[in-house]
């Protein structure tokens, strides 16, 4: 073996043990290269080694750290849904609204929210941009930018797709009340009611409402928690159904945090493509990244315009402005002449203050503080489940995101531990809203966007004792 791949394994082995934990940050080339006696060219092949295969990974600016290591729980794929499921009538909307009522009970643990928390991003910088934005803001632009949007944020964000080597013009990008008004109007723009819309199983239950709002069916394609959509499935099920759209996340899918590899973005592209079948790509996760760079979204693999591509600052800047946007391709026209019949416009005074704060260059350095400790947060909840939650709990530990996709043990009923642990001051996100067919009893979604704390640990160990609750009836 080569000094580097002795050094590589030597880590590693650390790793595995558990001598190294997820989250530790390595020591500095440097400092590796005057404690092992090699040089720095060695600490840093072996480091490369290490990042190829998944054990640690580099910040920008802050070193390598660890992102691999033993996970005691071990990961469960989906369940297996019938390769050609039948068309759904979907109707959610009611259970959906019942479960998100008890997350915004005040001082609950939100572990069922869909948010990160607040506190994790720039308030005072934004207000302050948004205070100097307002009093030097153009009477007319309120007016200017009625349809599109404001020209600089559009701007900003086409040079956003420019830095991962995508062209999209900014006259392209329609500036929208947040990623789920982008997303509403891409479905209105491909679909009349009576249709069939291909969709994930399972799958963001945003989705599944506009599906039921708007009047049309839905055809559930099952996929994997770490691969993402099954294609096979996905192309029998357009063969025998003819979807008018599919509606896909690409990169760490809500609720699994699946993400597709550029091979499989491309095959994905390549069978809209063959079927002529647009795809609403949603794609509010990229820039929650755990890697060393952001996932490319499908769109950056589609040369006729069939990928509609979604994404917002809800998730990573700034939830209450409520600014995001779409770059629809070829529906481009159709969705901006929907946007001004519906909505109209998205608030100016916030478009502009997010086009000034993107235009000053703090928004990259907030996102690796954000995305730090994200990572954090998710080895913190893996090991709290690993030590509270009873043995036959399987879960998801994804590359990005803010979920833990959690399969409870054989008989827990999701549906009944949420009403338990709202009674117990504890949100969850139980797995029948994910599914038009009430699928994924058995499961349910965490979110580790909020800052850890005691309180957070104590609502984890209240809900494994739950969950040992539900299941002691079956092991008496």
């Amino acid at each position: 073996m080569k000094l580097y791949e002795q050094l590589a394994d030597s880590i590693a082995q650390s790793i595995q043990e558990g001598v190294l934990c997820r989250g530790d940050k390595l020591p500095s080339v440097r400092h590796a290269s005057t404690s092992r006696h090699v040089s720095p060219s060695t600490v840093l092949e072996a480091y490369y080694l290490l990042e190829a295969r998944g054990l640690i990974t580099a910040r920008e600016r802050s070193g390598y750290f660890v992102t691999g290591g033993a996970v005691n729980i071990p990961s469960s794929p989906a369940p297996i849904i019938q390769a050609d499921p039948q068309l759904t009538q979907v109707d959610v909307s009611e259970l959906v609204f019942q479960v998100l009522q008890s997350i915004r009970v005040k001082n609950i643990i939100p572990l069922g929210s869909a948010f990160p928390s607040p506190l994790l991003f720039p308030r005072a910088n934004l207000a302050r941009t948004m205070a100097s934005s307002v009093q030097s803001m153009d009477p007319w632009a309120s007016i200017d930018t009625l349809s599109t949007g404001d020209a600089n944020l559009r701007r900003q964000i086409a040079l956003r797709y420019m830095m991962d080597g995508l062209h999209v013009a900014a006259d392209e990008i329609i500036v929208t009340n947040g990623a789920l008004d982008a997303l509403n109007l891409c479905l209105m723009a491909v679909t009349r009611p009576g249709d069939t819309v291909l969709i994930e199983s399972p799958t963001f239950y945003a989705a599944l409402q506009a599906i039921e709002r708007i009047g049309l069916r839905a055809i559930e394609v099952p996929s994997h928690p770490k691969d993402g959509i099954d294609l096979d499935a996905m192309e029998r099920a357009i063969q025998r159904h003819k979807p008018k759209a599919c509606w896909i996340m690409t990169n760490f899918q809500n609720p699994l945090g699946s993400l597709l590899s550029d091979d499989k973005k491309k095959a994905l592209v390549a069978l809209i493509t063959k079927y002529q079948v647009p795809l609403i790509e949603d794609d509010v996760y990229s820039e929650l990244y755990f890697g060393d760079k952001r996932p490319m979204p499908a769109k950056a693999f589609d040369t006729q315009g069939l990928v509609m591509h979604c994404s917002s600052f809800s998730k990573c800047l700034a939830p209450g402005y409520r600014v995001g946007w779409v770059a629809p391709g070829q529906y481009t026209q159709l969705v901006e002449r929907l946007k001004l019949t519906t909505t109209i416009s998205t608030s100016v005074p916030s478009q502009i203050a997010l086009g000034k704060y993107l235009q000053k260059g703090g928004y990259d350095k907030h996102l690796r503080s954000l995305r730090h400790t994200l990572l954090v947060n998710q080895i913190k909840f893996v090991e709290a489940i690993e030590r509270y939650f009873p043995a036959g709990t399987c879960l998801t530990v994804p590359q990005g995101g803010y979920f833990l996709w959690v399969k409870l043990p054989d008989g827990v009923d999701a549906l009944q531990l949420h009403h338990l642990a709202a009674a117990n001051g504890i949100s969850i996100a139980p797995g029948p809203i994910f599914s038009a067919q009430r699928n994924f009893k058995d499961y349910i979604r965490l979110n580790y966007g909020h800052i850890w704390d005691a309180q957070i640990e104590a609502g984890l160990a209240t809900l494994g004792k739950l969950v040992r609750h539900l299941l002691s009836p079956q092991l008496k």
